[in-house]
């Protein structure tokens, strides 16, 4: 053994490539549709509901091969994978009939409950129980139940991701297997979902980590594996990793759609000396670069060529977007939407028919002016009395 894997490295020795490298080399060129869902806690996962909506009044949803997913867009996927064999399809038109009931109603529901605080005060009363395990029991209780990873449908595959802070990868949950590339695959996993959805939600510090177990006959030994496999991996945000959950499906898939309810880092203009904050501060711009950097490298791919698709985000101006007959909003009130905290806290019903709204808009003027400029303009928001215009009286 040499002396990193006596330090505690679990992978092989061996040049690093992104994880798309790793599980798919022998493939060439890319098919299929894949769908990203950011991070950014009931903020995103409620923006990720109405541009869900939205795909699904498009016909669109039923299309999609692959919903790779991070952090508060986990929570939206999860909820869409655990009733997805609920809907009921219009063959006419490629749409469920049912979606919001089983799907917006229930993130609508858990979107009023305090999941990070009772979560917080819990494990710190009860630190026998990690808070991340509070985390995963709330999602159990209150959506997924005993449903696990094998439970999922087989189309779309969805793959839900985390950050592997013992390795430093990014650590995806799937029906078929969970891994990161540089440890065997453990295959056909039975991991609940609602530990995957926790995991992936994590974010740090609060939250994070969760410590999962794994017995070693979980893991497929592959041929030349001579390291020593972990017992366990702790697991934090996918976010940390990489927040619009491109890595899974950019790739792999021929057409790539993404949905961003990320943050955005502010401007300061007195940075406090004292370590702790300085640091905090310093953590930000490292992250806010390595997002703008996934971000500019995903539209340079659309302008030149390497696939098709559609970015839009919670932030984005639909101005730019230059559909004469998108929904009017006015940019200062989704400006403030983009502001609401990034946390599992109860949001009152109007801003999460807002986000609702602010989703499903500007999904539609993405959708329509990249990717399918044939289809038609949807007729109203899903909730048409929360206005997106800041009223002029």
């Amino acid at each position: 053994m040499t002396d990193r894997q006596d330090e505690g490295r679990f992978s092989k020795e061996e040049p690093e490539m992104d994880d798309r490298a790793h599980e798919e080399r022998a493939e060439s060129g890319r098919e299929g549709t894949g769908l990203c869902l950011s991070g950014g806690g009931y903020r995103a996962m409620l923006f990720h509901a109405g541009a869900l909506r939205r795909l699904n009044d498009a016909g669109w949803l039923r299309k999609i091969d692959f919903i790779s997913s991070v952090s508060g867009g986990s929570i939206a996927a999860g909820v869409l994978g655990r009733y997805w064999n609920r809907l009921r399809f219009n063959d006419a038109d490629e749409s469920a009939l049912n979606f919001d009931a089983e799907v917006v109603d229930r993130i609508r529901a858990l979107a009023r409950l305090n999941i990070d605080r009772r979560s917080v005060i819990g494990g710190l009363l009860r630190p026998r129980a990690s808070i991340g395990e509070r985390v995963a029991a709330a999602f159990r209780d209150n959506l997924f139940g005993d449903f696990t990873l094998q439970d999922l449908p087989e189309r779309p595959r969805f793959i839900i991701t985390a950050t592997n802070l013992q390795t430093g990868k990014l650590w995806r949950f799937s029906r078929p297997y969970m891994w990161d590339w540089s440890l065997p695959k453990i295959e056909f996993p039975t991991t609940s979902l609602a530990t995957a959805v926790a995991a992936s939600s994590a974010f740090p510090p609060f939250l994070s980590p969760v410590r999962m177990s794994i017995a070693p006959s979980e893991w497929l030994d592959p041929p030349g594996w001579n390291a020593q496999l972990p017992d366990h991996v702790i697991l934090s945000d996918a976010g940390v990793y990489d927040n619009l959950g491109l890595e899974p499906v950019i790739k792999r898939c021929e057409t790539v759609l993404v949905s961003d309810g990320g943050g955005q880092m502010e401007s300061m203009v007195e940075i406090p000396h004292d370590w702790p904050r300085h640091l905090l501060r310093v953590l930000d711009v490292i992250d806010n670069q390595v997002r703008s950097l996934r971000k500019r490298s995903l539209i340079s791919s659309y302008q030149d060529g390497s696939f098709r698709g559609a970015y839009w985000g919670i932030r984005s101006d639909i101005e730019k977007y230059r559909l004469l007959d998108a929904f009017p909003v006015t940019r200062d009130l989704t400006q403030n939407l983009a502001k609401t905290p990034t946390r599992l806290h109860a949001l009152p019903d109007d801003t999460q028919e807002q986000l609702i709204n602010w989703g499903y808009a500007i999904c539609d003027a993405g959708l329509r002016s990249q990717v399918d400029t044939a289809l038609n303009a949807p007729a109203s928001l899903p909730y048409p009395k929360s206005s997106l215009e800041l009223s002029r009286d």
